[in-house]
């Protein structure tokens, strides 16, 4: 009798053991299945669609959180953002003081990389690096320089035999922050670029064709001898282009790169300090690269779904953390740690 209850007691031991284990085990896996249901949105900057999709890979890997990002233009990014269809935009522009009171929420931006802009031309049997200083560069894009055989194209690039080509100009046919950088830098360089078109994510064009995102602008400069554009340093590193060593403010001819656009950016910290939204083009600096930016992302501070929210903060704190080394592979300039920090900060901000 005393060996039955024994066993009836070991066997009642075993069953309440089986128990603790099946009711545990459901919990660490729905906390597992919720994190990998997770889909945060985003959509906006080209200039940072690479990286972007590095960044989302790489996250995904680590924590099953699906990050999903649509290339269509800083433009497209920033009002899909304002209409509340997206989680989170990005551009390379940060949205001005005038610009937010069209806003009907609160939101924070904050860059999260930066980079640089390749001058990238297409010139059968030339594969080396041009030189052009700021006004030749402005008055191809006036289209009052129009063969690349022309006597001041030719005095800055006399080893080079410069063919009697046309220019085509090849510029952004959307809404484009990486449009804005290339215009404020040609608007500070030249008062009669300023004048006659200015700054801005689109503008009225003196000349050449047009083409839909970096990738569009790649796709054109690639197709059509003779052509010249403006494109982040990743797509002209990955389709193989050609592009220009540009005089910087100091007077040395620079390429972009990812130690010249952090010469640009570290001699921009004072300013950035006040205003986070600062221009960072033609900066000083022997090694200073002209045609430097940064990308922002736009957070909502009312998010609808706090659960996605805080998912969506893990996923950026990440960003600035571990994802900028990512950044320096691709051709991207990791943010100093001081705007690291500077970004932290905002991000702080949403709940």
């Amino acid at each position: 009798m005393q060996r039955k209850v024994v066993c009836a007691t070991a066997w009642a031991l075993v069953v309440l053991a089986a128990a603790i284990v099946v009711g545990c085990a459901p919990k660490k896996q729905a906390s597992t299945d919720s994190a990998s249901k997770v889909q945060i949105t985003g959509a906006g900057s080209t200039f940072v669609y690479p990286l972007m999709s590095r960044w989302s890979s790489e996250y995904a890997k680590q924590t099953g959180v699906q990050v999903n990002y649509q290339s269509i233009g800083s433009g497209g990014g920033i009002q899909q953002f304002k209409e509340g269809t997206i989680d989170f935009g990005a551009t390379d522009v940060a949205v001005s003081e005038e610009e937010e009171k069209t806003f009907t929420r609160p939101f924070v931006q904050f860059p999260v990389v930066a980079g640089t802009e390749a001058v990238v031309y297409n010139l059968p049997g030339i594969t080396q690096n041009l030189k052009l200083t700021p006004d030749v560069l402005v008055d191809i894009f006036l289209g009052k320089v129009k063969k690349w055989n022309d006597a001041r194209i030719a005095q800055l690039n006399p080893d080079v035999q410069l063919p009697d080509m046309n220019i085509v100009v090849v510029h952004r046919s959307d809404g484009s922050g990486t449009t804005y950088i290339f215009t404020d830098y040609l608007s500070t360089v030249s008062s009669e670029w300023e004048q006659k078109v200015g700054r801005g994510k689109s503008v009225s064009w003196p000349t050449g064709v047009g083409a839909k995102g970096n990738e569009g602008v790649t796709g054109q400069v690639k197709q059509l001898p003779g052509a010249i554009g403006y494109v982040e340093l990743n797509y002209a590193r990955q389709n193989n282009l050609a592009f220009a060593a540009i005089q910087n403010a100091a007077g040395q001819f620079v390429l972009p790169s990812q130690e010249t656009g952090t010469a640009a950016t570290r001699a921009a910290l004072e300013r950035l300090q006040q205003d986070v939204r600062s221009s960072i083009v033609n900066m000083p600096g022997e090694n200073a690269y002209p045609i430097t930016g940064f990308v922002y992302v736009l957070l909502d501070k009312q998010p609808k779904d706090t659960a996605k929210s805080a998912e969506m903060k893990k996923f950026f704190e990440w960003v600035l953390k571990d994802g900028q080394k990512i950044a320096a592979e691709l051709d991207y300039v990791p943010l100093a740690e001081e705007v690291v920090q500077m970004s932290l900060q905002k991000l702080a901000e949403v709940p």
